[in-house]
């Protein structure tokens, strides 16, 4: 069904970009400009000022980052916060034991006083937004070179920062877009006391696990809930038990009425990162150096993880959270490569980028744009086999525990042992809190086997540029098995257990920490990894000023019609519709756009890790028990489709009717529109969305929390 889907596009994406109602991911200051009337025509019944407001509460007040890297939303007056469960999946992981297993076995806070604080979690809110591109452009002049426009440019951030702060109340950020045409300044301020109040067990909350993701048809419960405590006063404050649940400025009502095709949909959320503007050369570079080592580093992570995550609970909890990632970016980058071969999607930059040249090179745009495209292009093919040798260092580095160590522990017990007894007794707790926690989630074993297997896939496929000169003599002495010295290493350095590292503290040697095995290994990759030569550094610099041309030059001469800037961690709207997908036999639902739990119980096999399924879920779904959250046609959706354009960060991004109440979750897009990072497609991009009738049975009919469904406003 792919295949034939795919295929039939391809000419299709060779095509001009063009903006459609549904494609976009857009700045609310300027919804009223430039979306409103669209969105009323599709069925927006809120004015521009009830989505964002800074005078009054808006839809804006209900919409939090949720730990840096998701998105929440606030659905009731006491503070109560809704994501997706993988997003929760790091603070469910930390507060449960082998005993007490509430990843595997869910968890519903039976009061207030049940709700769990996780070490260290914090959601954002967002307060205000501003343009403060002429002042920081006024700074900047065509002679400086990218190390000095970037100097330039961060000095005066912080003076923006300083003036917006209001003493340290609020969080500051300045933001470029259009590749550093444009800058904003966003106003943000952080609650830290945030707590679990429940979340379903993982055959419910992952169900499909790795099988189904990226994949429709659908049927996963990928949520969880927190709540947010604040001072007697409303205001951010450390953990206290004399704190209060927050009263919101704005919550979400939730909507019992379903969805059907066609319906108006809106996603408020915090997307990562998108990449619409990337040239023609970039993305070859992605397709062909980047994303296959990446694919294949994060497999050969993965393998290692999954062997000790099989032998007990208590390995399977530790390593829990970073399998749960790496698998998520392993299948979403191999789908990547397989779109945007399918899709030509950089025959199609490469057409618009030579249509370009042409006019850069015309006598009135020479001079500013004329070698804007030869710049970048040189810039990548002197980079592409350096962005291979990167993306398996990477993997590396974030698979394995000690990969860059000597950058995080190591340099604190270099500065500690270098310093003064008075300064010795200030660092210490902290190190030792600090490596405390990080072996939490270390298995020394696990460890070796991972480290072992990196530097020998990092030393083998890395052949176009130079690898890290101490991987390099290591694996010609060892015939590239780096088993026996990632062993030794390990068992020898003071960096790999806390009672070595609270040894080092008690008596610290700069000669130890100069000599051990790990800290030189992590500190020769890491060096070498940030290391360019002067002819890259040049590119680069070229490459910079090329880019920003290219961007601002394509919206000038208007061959790329594109009016929204990439996503970068900033709060965005998106709008469109219900859409169903052409019609698949896998799904037993009436129309492609809603699963069932029928079709749910269809894919359950008894102790399957991906799709087993609770036996109270098969009992109630054949008694047909769904109280009051049953569909009118007298099933239980599930999941459903809407055509918004979202990416990576809008995991837990509420979705929205026409009257701002919420009908879904966002958890995830479909693989066949996976270059949708890159290029939207109108025809198959998807967002696969959780039935918020479905969270609410889960929580209501499944789990037994009335109590908590009962603090929401429902709306019939």
């Amino acid at each position: 069904m792919k295949k034939m889907i795919l295929s039939l596009i391809v000419g299709m994406m060779l095509l001009p970009m063009s903006v459609k109602a549904d494609e976009g991911m857009w700045f609310l200051m300027f919804i009223e400009r430039l979306n409103h009337r669209d969105m009323q025509k599709m069925g927006l019944q809120l004015t521009a000022e009830e989505i964002y407001s800074i005078n009054h509460h808006s839809l804006k007040d209900a919409i939090v980052q949720f730990n840096g890297g998701c998105t929440a939303e606030l659905i009731s007056k006491d503070g109560l916060v809704l994501t997706n469960h993988h997003c929760g999946y790091d603070a469910i992981a930390e507060l449960s034991s082998a005993e007490k297993n509430y990843l595997k076995d869910g968890y519903w806070a039976a009061n207030r006083k049940a709700e769990m604080k996780p070490s260290s979690l914090f959601v954002r809110f967002f307060v205000r937004m501003d343009d403060c591109t002429k002042r920081i452009l006024a700074q900047l002049n065509d002679k400086m070179t990218e190390q000095e426009r970037e100097k330039a440019i961060n000095a005066e951030i912080a003076k923006i920062e300083k003036e917006n702060n209001e003493g340290g109340k609020y969080v500051v950020s300045v933001r470029p877009f259009f590749q550093g045409n444009e800058f904003y300044y966003f106003v943000y301020q952080d609650y830290k006391d945030v707590r679990l109040v429940g979340t379903p067990p993982e055959s419910l909350g992952k169900y499909g696990g790795d099988t189904d993701n990226w994949e429709w048809p659908r049927h996963t419960a990928d949520f969880s809930m927190f709540r947010v405590y604040a001072d007697k006063n409303g205001n951010p404050a450390d953990y206290s038990e004399n704190n209060v649940p927050l009263a919101p400025k704005h919550y979400l009502p939730v909507n019992l009425g379903g969805v059907k095709e066609n319906d108006f949909a809106m996603i408020l959320g915090y997307p990562g990162r998108t990449n619409r503007w990337m040239p023609a050369a970039g993305i070859e570079q992605n397709v062909k150096y980047s994303y296959p080592a990446w694919v294949e580093g994060a497999k050969t992570g993965m393998d290692a993880m999954k062997k000790y995550m099989d032998q007990s609970a208590d390995l399977r909890l530790k390593y829990a959270s970073k399998y749960a990632s790496t698998a998520n970016y392993w299948k979403n980058r191999q789908g990547m490569i397989d779109a945007l071969t399918k899709f030509g999607t950089a025959k199609s930059k490469a057409a618009q980028e030579a249509k370009f040249d042409k006019w850069a090179n015309k006598a009135e745009n020479k001079a500013k744009y004329g070698s804007a495209v030869t710049n970048i292009n040189k810039f990548y093919g002197m980079t592409n086999e350096k962005a291979r040798h990167d993306n398996y260092l990477q993997q590396l580095f974030r698979t394995t525990a000690f990969g860059t160590i000597g950058r995080t522990i190591g340099r604190q017990l270099d500065t500690y042992a270098k310093a003064d007894a008075a300064k010795r007794a200030e660092m210490a707790p902290e190190i030792l809190a600090g490596a405390e926690e990080m072996f939490k989630e270390v298995h020394i074993p696990a460890e070796k086997d991972l480290l072992a297997a990196q530097l020998k896939l990092y030393a083998t496929k890395s052949t176009g540029y130079a690898i890290a000169p101490m991987v390099e003599k290591i694996g010609k002495e060892n015939n590239n098995d780096f088993s026996k010295y990632a062993s030794a290493a390990i068992d020898m350095s003071i960096l790999t257990s806390v009672d070595k590292i609270k040894a080092f503290l008690d008596y610290p040697m700069q000669s130890v920490l100069d000599n051990d095995p790990i800290y030189t290994l992590s500190n020769d990759m890491v060096s070498h990894f940030s290391s360019k030569s002067d002819a890259i550094a040049k590119a680069q610099n070229e490459y910079g000023a090329g880019f920003r041309a290219l961007v601002q030059g394509l919206r000038e001469s208007k061959i790329a019609s594109i009016q929204y800037p990439d996503a970068n961690s900033t709060l965005r709207l998106t709008y469109g519709k219900v859409r169903a997908l052409p019609a698949d036999k896998r799904n037993d639902a009436k129309i492609n756009n809603y699963t069932t739990m029928d079709g749910m119980v269809k894919k359950y096999k008894k102790g399957d890790e991906e799709f087993d399924m609770p036996t109270r879920v098969l009992d109630m779904n054949a008694k047909k028990d769904y109280g009051r959250f049953v569909d009118k046609d007298g099933s239980m959706h599930v999941n459903f489709l809407t055509d918004n354009d979202i990416t990576g960060g809008n995991s837990g991004s509420p979705v929205l009717n026409g009257k701002g109440e919420l009908i879904g979750l966002a958890f995830d897009g479909n693989i066949e529109a996976m270059a949708g990072d890159v290029i939207f497609d109108k025809n198959l991009q998807r967002t696969i969305n959780v039935d918020i009738r479905y969270v609410l049975w889960v929580i209501e009919n499944y789990s037994g929390a009335k109590h908590i469904v009962d603090e929401m406003t429902l709306v019939k």
